[in-house]
């Protein structure tokens, strides 16, 4: 018999009875009935029930025994009373009695956490023991769902006839959006290397050399704020690039591979088949966002003729500024003071004094608006507005004024809270859009000087000649994927012309020179008969997070960091010894 097991904790069925079985793994709980003791015992793949009585040579061992202490058994397999069934586990119908027992890993002290049961423990002491809490039935689940889903996706590419290719880790400096993580050069003193935002550089610089189509599960470091949904250090990838092709040949591409992937692990949620393509300035109108929720059926329009000299002071006075507008948000079902004043109080947790509202009612037969804003801009007014958002009697609707880039990200935040508070989005659905039509570049408000807004390294539309004009008017053929209100693929056609792309950085700030020393190599092999190419990539941890149902992107990362970008279980970052220092010609000068 094997040293540690003749089968797993998953497989003893009626069909073993009889048999003596070796198995292993953790005491998962303890049941003591009256000097007969029954323990679940677990592994990666199931559970067994175990029985010992004081027949049993080890019952005095076995009594010892504590949760999650690791041991091995030998038994007899035998058949539960058909009362004591448990249909919830494959070994349900079984148990084992022990009649030999070897502990194979003891628990020292106090469990920090217990794996048994479903108790909440904080974050930090979740990642301070990791590696218990990842005993935890959830947390298996979503470490084998991220497996199972990246092990898929590699199928997937390599049957539509994408190879798989690896990039350097250790490379150069590039502006990607985020900060570097940069690593000091022991054999050239004062120089660094990065480590790679993404492979972006190296999968043009692939197509240059003529593989036509690339894939990687490519680990990416951005040294980033921490959000619930993104990680502050270092995530993983789905990163892909094709030659000779246009924007909708990648959209072709990828969708059966995202739709596949959906409907295998979506828990029979209905994935959707058609998947729109909305312009950024349209996302940004209807949903306050770049990366819409289409669950949600809330969709914004501008109202701003109707309150344009208008008896609500504060928004006449607003429009007559420029640059602003008044935005509704239409609230169907939500056409109560009750539930009015619930949306304004979280209004006012956002940091808005309030959001005026307007809710319709059957008065003596006859619909009326009702509210403060009603009062103010009169009825026809308020009923011009009710038909243009097509509301009706017990519907509602919130309105926000100024400029839009000043409460665009609030007012897309109160169109997700209506929905959520009113039950109109769809929990049983994943939905797409691509999002396409990103302007190139943004002017910062303080000094208006121009920066790229998206990918630097992106075609803009039109091709040089849509650089002669104002930069804020180009447009890119840049695209990002949305899922049920979440980014999930970023990508463009790239720009493969070095005449385009020195005019292009040059709009941005970066002289020629300076384009050639922080691109030099992918400048230059431009030069040498570039194909058209283009390709995006795929958030793998974004992903399972969806699929996990979770909003937490640490719930499904093995090893994550907390909020504050540290690994609390191996103690990093942590201070470097003199004699590294030393060895990498460096010094660190104390924070005051």
């Amino acid at each position: 018999m094997h040293a540690y097991r003749s089968q797993t904790c998953a497989e003893l069925s009626k069909e073993n009875v009889g048999e003596t079985v070796r198995l292993s793994g953790w005491v998962h709980r303890i049941r003591d009935h009256g000097g007969v003791l029954f323990i679940d015992l677990r592994d990666h793949y199931g559970m067994t029930q175990l029985l010992c009585d004081p027949d049993s040579p080890v019952f005095d061992a076995v009594e010892k025994l504590r949760a999650e202490y690791c041991i091995r058994i030998d038994g007899s397999v035998k058949a539960r009373d058909e009362n004591l069934i448990n249909p919830k586990i494959p070994t349900g119908e079984i148990e084992v009695f022990i009649r030999d027992m070897e502990v194979l890993g003891q628990v020292q002290g106090d469990l920090p956490l217990q794996v048994f049961g479903d108790q909440e423990y904080p974050e930090e002491t979740r990642l301070r023991y990791r590696y218990l809490d990842l005993r935890r039935e959830a947390m298996q689940h979503n470490m084998t769902l991220r497996s199972d889903v990246v092990a898929s996706i590699r199928r997937r590419m390599w049957d539509i006839g994408f190879r798989e290719y690896q990039t350097p880790i250790i490379t150069a400096s590039s502006p990607e959006g985020a900060r570097d993580f940069l690593v000091p050069s022991r054999l050239h003193p004062g120089k660094f290397y990065a480590l790679p935002q993404a492979p972006q550089q190296f999968k043009q610089l692939l197509m240059v050399s003529g593989f036509d189509k690339y894939f990687q599960i490519a680990p990416c470091f951005r040294d980033e704020d921490p959000r619930a949904d993104r990680s502050p250090t270092d995530f993983y990838q789905l990163d892909m690039e094709m030659s000779f092709v246009e924007q909708e040949d990648v959209f072709g591409t990828l969708e059966p591979v995202l739709k596949g992937l959906f409907e295998e692990f979506g828990g029979g949620k209905k994935v959707d088949q058609d998947w729109p393509r909305i312009p950024y300035a349209e996302a940004a109108l209807k949903y306050g966002t770049d990366k819409p929720d289409l669950r949600n059926p809330i969709e914004m329009q501008i109202v701003s003729e109707h309150f344009a000299g208008s008896g609500f002071a504060i928004f006449a006075r607003i429009l007559e500024q420029d640059g602003t507008q008044v935005r509704a948000i239409p609230a169907p079902t939500g056409g109560s003071r009750k539930f009015c004043d619930r949306m304004n109080s979280w209004a006012q947790g956002q940091g808005l004094p309030g959001m005026g509202y307007i809710f319709w009612r059957e008065a003596e037969g006859a619909l009326e608006g009702a509210g403060p804003l009603a009062k103010n801009i009169g009825p026809e007014r308020t009923e011009v507005i009710r038909q243009q958002l097509g509301l009706g009697a017990g519907d509602a609707a919130f309105f926000l004024a100024g400029k839009p880039s000043e409460f665009e990200a609030i007012a897309g935040r109160a169109r997700t809270e209506v929905g959520e508070q009113l039950g109109l989005i769809d929990q049983d659905r994943y939905a797409f859009a691509w999002v396409v039509d990103f302007p190139m570049y943004e002017a910062d408000e303080d000094t208006g000087k121009i920066d790229f807004s998206h990918n630097p390294f992106s075609m803009p539309q039109g091709g040089i000649a849509a650089l002669e004009g104002d930069p804020l008017d180009v447009l890119g053929y840049q695209y990002d994927l949305a899922c049920n209100g979440y980014e999930i693929v970023s990508g463009a056609i790239r720009n493969h012309k070095p005449e385009i792309m020195f005019k292009a950085f040059a709009l941005a700030g970066y002289g020629e020179d300076e384009v050639r020393k922080r691109f030099g190599g992918m400048v230059n092999a431009f030069q040498y008969g570039a194909p058209p190419h283009g390709g995006c990539a795929a958030g793998i941890d974004r992903i399972v997070m969806i699929l996990a149902d979770t909003a937490n992107i640490r719930e499904v990362i093995l090893f994550p960091m907390n909020q504050r970008a540290e690994d609390l279980m191996m103690n990093a970052p942590s201070e470097p010894t003199a004699e590294q220092l030393m060895e990498l010609g460096l010094r660190v000068i104390p924070q005051e």
